[in-house]
């Protein structure tokens, strides 16, 4: 730390043999550094403060009904997002600034200029924003203020009614992609059905109910033609005690008849006008109905042409025995319900074998169907999302045009300054003073360390590296003595005077700025 501390000392002792050189520098530079502050160019800043409303009645009330964004913070991007070179080229054009440009260069040096002298800052956290500019024209600064004023609000509705229509364009064209992708899958599902509808029922597949429905309608169908033909059969057993009485020939064989094959013929004909009042000609029942009333027919033609054969010239009367005529009646509507019941079990078998042939596609179609469904449903969703996504988007427009949901209002219009607001020469001037001052020190250190000097034994013995052997001391001198002290008074008046001439600079200066 001593040896810090000497060191020091002799360094200091170096400077102070310079010190008038230093002193010189320093009333030089701070000269010119005055002389330089005084000649700067006068800035004059105009100002202007908006507040940005995006409080609104209508957004609590339209809540969950209108999209609301984030107003502030679209607001609040816009702010540092202003000064850009699209607008600042067109604030050169709305404050008449091109007049003065002559070529590109000049114009994109303006351009650099104003993109670096131009302000957006935020006052406070309510949304209000300071625009500011300097320029040496106070009448230009309060064009470019007013210009950047317009061009702000101008933007923020701009860029909201952009972002509103970008926004409405991309959902149409999502709507539009999704309702052609509904309608695909609706055909594909509508295809699937056609295609397997003896497989469907009205709900969808359902293998296991139409097996089990078919089933059922194929016992019952049974049960009922067990019915029939044991009927049938006690009506032929009770038929075989009654015997039709023979009467005579009609002449020539004219209106022969059989009344018991004559009764059932019109009975299966009564029969047939009912099915054919109810089902189409490929029905069983009505195939099978025609097919015995043809059978009748030709039996009639065959036992007509037999009783004629053998000569009897008789024919059985029905109308001699009517319990007779009623057993034949009831016998061929027996038979009829036979045939009938007949062909439909035949059909409710062929149907039952047909779902058992189709027993391993079920679960094929079931999972196919299933696949079809769940794409539906998705893009039905989707679909049903977008539209009302859209329509959200719809009363949100309206909303704002109604009502505005962010308001630009204008607290302070752009000011035209009277005083200059840069550069601050008073500061500019006790920083150039004190740079001055360190540029003196600096001359006596650097010339300190070119003409070095020993202030003792010791520093030269360090410095040199060879002994020293003694040294030769300086006797006291009144007249040097006094012409040292007088040189250090001069010194601390010309430190002084140097003091004094920044503080009246510096007021001086005050005065002309303010």
């Amino acid at each position: 730390m001593e040896d810090l501390i000497r060191q020091a000392l002799g360094l200091l002792r170096g400077m102070w043999r310079f010190r008038w050189w230093g002193l010189a520098l320093t009333w030089v530079v701070g000269a010119l550094a005055a002389a330089a502050i005084y000649t700067m160019p006068d800035r004059y800043e105009s100002t202007a403060r908006v507040y940005v409303d995006t409080q609104s009645v209508l957004m609590p009330l339209m809540s969950g009904l209108a999209i609301q964004p984030n107003l502030d913070q679209q607001i609040a991007i816009l702010s540092r997002t202003l000064i850009t070179r699209p607008n600042v080229e067109k604030l050169i054009g709305m404050a008449d600034l091109d007049l003065e440009v002559r070529s590109a260069a000049e114009r994109e040096r303006l351009i650099a200029e104003l993109t670096r002298r131009l302000e957006v800052r935020a006052a406070g956290r309510d949304n209000l924003f300071t625009l500011a500019f300097q320029d040496g024209d106070p009448q230009r600064a309060q064009r470019v203020v007013q210009a950047l004023l317009s061009l702000f609000v101008e933007s923020g509705l701009v860029s909201k009614r952009q972002d509103t229509d970008a926004a409405r364009r991309f959902i149409e064209e999502q709507i539009r992609n999704y309702e052609i992708k509904l309608t695909e899958a609706e055909n594909r599902l509508k295809e699937f059905r056609l295609r397997n509808m003896a497989l469907m029922d009205a709900g969808g597949l359902d293998y296991v109910g139409q097996l089990g429905g078919v089933r059922a309608q194929l016992e019952q169908a049974r049960l009922e033609l067990r019915e029939a033909i044991n009927s049938r059969d006690a009506l032929q057993r009770q038929m075989q005690g009654e015997d039709p009485v023979l009467l005579p020939q009609t002449p020539n064989g004219s209106g022969v008849s059989i009344p018991e094959i004559d009764g059932r013929i019109d009975a299966l004909r009564k029969n047939l006008d009912g099915l054919l009042q109810r089902y189409t000609e490929s029905h069983p029942d009505v195939i099978g109905t025609r097919r015995v009333i043809e059978d009748l027919e030709a039996q009639k033609v065959s036992e007509i042409e037999a009783r004629r054969q053998t000569g009897g010239g008789q024919f059985g009367s029905i109308h001699s025995n009517p319990v007779y005529q009623q057993l034949k009646l009831v016998l061929s509507e027996t038979e009829a319900r036979v045939a009938s019941l007949q062909a439909r079990v035949g059909e409710y078998e062929a149907r039952l074998a047909q779902l058992r042939a189709t027993a391993e596609q079920q679960p094929k179609l079931e999972a196919e169907l299933a696949q079809l469904n769940r794409d539906y449903e998705v893009h039905k969703r989707n679909y049903e999302s977008l539209v009302q996504r859209r329509e959200s988007a719809n009363i949100s427009v309206q909303m704002d045009a109604q009502s505005g949901v962010a308001e630009f209002r204008v607290i302070d219009p752009p000011s035209l300054p009277i005083k200059p607001a840069a550069p601050n020469r008073v500061l500019l001037m006790i920083a150039a003073a004190f740079g001055a001052l360190g540029a003196g020190v600096a001359l006596t250190f650097l010339i300190s360390q070119l003409r070095p000097t020993f202030a003792d034994s010791r520093a030269l013995r360090e410095f040199t590296g060879i002994p020293v052997l003694g040294t030769v001391s300086l006797l006291g001198d009144p007249r040097r003595d006094a012409r040292a002290r007088r040189g250090r008074i001069a010194f601390a008046g010309g430190v002084a005077g140097y003091a004094g001439a920044v503080a009246v600079v510096a007021a001086m200066l005050n005065m002309l700025q303010g």
